[in-house]
């Protein structure tokens, strides 16, 4: 019988890795609270119209990357390559417009593409994202660039760079469009060859390729920052005048477009300059034309997705990982000891400390060892003669000290211990 594994492109998050994990997704969580975000959570398949009409039919995503089935309704159904789409989705079924104002979202889960897996890039992956909807002012673009910011800093990344640009309104990009199809067509034999089905389909994409020669050629092409709008080159000014002001560096890029349909003004994207050719961390921008083009009202929107696969391997190349400390490490040997050792664990727990309980039921110095090697900041000690004269004993780990504490007291000034244990 075979082995069975788990499916190319996904992967097991063992338990060592999951305390890195447990701390992005606490930080980010902090972080939108403190701004008034408030979580949103869609299904992970959704009918494949969506990501057509939303993503837009030209993208690689949606013609090469989506995994799409008929399920047994004889409905084409796919697993979500993106978070934006399922969130417009939801906000226009459920009427959040209504509310009035400006809806501030987030969300966290799984997404799927069928793309090369690679080092913190697989198939099924993972998105923290926002999404502003309601507001066309320049300032909710700077706000998220500013949270995402503060949520990479709080992390301890330094050497991050924002590429942002204007991709205008549609009308500019339409006149933009043009523009590149008249440049781009004399080279046609010499581009990669998805530049080439991109020169009529989607010619802004070609300005994203990672074909070297193709790369080349666009370093030449127009910049879409000669083709906007007054309005639009006020919207963008003003954003770059806020991310200034907030003490944020920034890049004028004008080749990025990033990779969806539905982008208008402003798009951006967060770069690790640790990360080699996978730079991007963050990604996003504003979609002013989407809930309307899901058959919602007119509503201006922006947002940003951080990939956390990527990120969390950003931070273990960095040395930033993070371990959950562990309070105590108990260990107990005889019958009354170790119900007793059961019930002064919950306890403890419920107090607010981290315990771990040693089950094994082996001699006291094979669980000594296990103790030393759990990273516990103390080791308590129960016999059968401590259960019966209601005391404990208490290693600390570090030092070798020892002390004898009534059960009674350990639970009672639980405040002098956790000053004992920072």
């Amino acid at each position: 019988m075979s082995k069975l594994q788990a499916i190319r492109g996904t992967r097991d998050i063992l338990p060592e890795e999951s305390t890195d994990w447990q701390t992005v997704e606490e930080t980010a969580r902090e972080i939108l609270q403190q701004a008034a975000y408030r979580e949103i959570r869609t299904p992970i398949f959704e009918q494949t119209e969506l990501f057509e009409r939303g993503i837009g039919e030209a993208t690689d995503v949606v013609g090469k990357e989506m995994y799409t089935f008929v399920d047994r309704g004889d409905r084409s159904i796919t697993l979500r390559p993106e978070g934006t789409a399922g969130v417009v989705r939801s906000y226009i079924e459920h009427n959040l417009y209504a509310a009035g104002g400006v809806q501030r979202l987030w969300y966290l889960g799984p997404m799927f593409r069928y793309e090369r897996p690679q080092a913190g890039r697989q198939r099924q992956f993972h998105q923290i994202g926002v999404e502003v909807l309601g507001t066309d002012d320049p300032r909710a673009d700077a706000e998220v660039i500013a949270i995402a910011t503060d949520i990479f800093k709080t992390l301890g990344l330094k050497n991050l760079h924002l590429a942002i640009n204007s991709v205008g309104r549609g009308d500019d990009r339409e006149t933009y469009r043009q523009a590149l199809v008249e440049y781009f067509t004399p080279y046609k034999d010499d581009l990669d060859k998805d530049s080439q089905d991109r020169l009529t389909r989607n010619p802004l994409r070609i300005l994203d390729s990672k074909d070297p020669k193709t790369g080349e050629i666009a370093k030449n092409a127009p910049s879409i920052l000669d083709y906007l709008s007054d309005d639009s080159k006020r919207h963008f000014d003003r954003v770059c005048a806020l991310l200034s002001q907030l003490g944020i560096a920034y890049e004028l890029t004008p080749t990025l477009v990033r990779g969806l349909d539905y982008y208008t003004h402003t798009a951006f994207e967060i770069q690790s300059d640790d990360l080699g050719s996978q730079a991007t961390v963050c990604g996003g921008g504003r979609y002013d034309g989407l809930v309307e083009q899901l058959g919602g009202k007119p509503t201006a929107a922006v947002g940003w997705a951080i990939g956390l696969e990527r990120l969390i391997y950003l931070l273990q190349q960095l040395g930033k990982t993070s371990d959950r400390a562990l309070d105590f490490y108990l260990v107990s040997r005889g019958d009354r000891a170790e119900s007793t050792a059961v019930l002064l664990a919950q306890q403890l727990r419920r107090t607010g400390f981290s315990v771990e309980m040693d089950l094994s039921g082996s001699a006291f110095g094979k669980q000594f060892k296990r103790a030393d090697r759990s990273g516990a900041a103390a080791c308590l000690v129960l016999g059968d003669a401590e259960a019966e004269a209601g005391t404990v004993n208490l290693k600390w780990l570090k030092t070798g000290e020892q002390e004898t504490w009534t059960r009674s007291d350990l639970l009672a000034k639980a405040d002098e211990l956790r000053e004992k244990l920072r």
